[in-house]
C-alpha cells in the first residue's frame, strides 16, 4: 500500500511539472510538428505537453484509488475484442 502511495504520488508531481513547465520543455525538447499541424501553430506542441501532463496526473491519480487494472482491462477487451 505504502508504494502504491509513493508512485502515485511520483506520478502526480511529474505530471503537474510537465503540465506547469510546457515551456521550458518546449525550449529544451523543442516542437512538435505533428501536434503544431493538428492543434493549431506555435501552441499546438504546448498543448500536447499539457496534455500528456494531464494524462500522467489521471493515471497516478487511477493507480492510487486502486481504478486503473479495471479501466485497463475494459480497454484491452474493447481493442483485442474479448467478451
Amino acid at each position: 500500500m505504502l508504494a502504491r502511495i509513493i508512485i502515485s504520488l511520483i506520478l502526480m508531481a511529474a505530471g503537474f511539472m510537465v503540465t506547469w513547465q510546457s515551456e521550458w520543455i518546449l525550449q529544451n525538447f523543442g516542437a512538435n510538428a505533428w501536434a503544431d499541424r493538428t492543434f493549431g501553430s506555435d501552441g499546438g506542441s504546448r498543448l500536447l505537453y499539457k496534455l500528456i501532463g494531464i494524462v500522467v496526473i489521471l493515471v497516478g491519480v487511477l493507480y492510487l484509488t486502486g481504478l486503473w487494472q479495471g479501466i485497463a482491462l475494459s480497454i484491452a477487451k474493447s481493442v483485442f475484442n474479448i467478451k
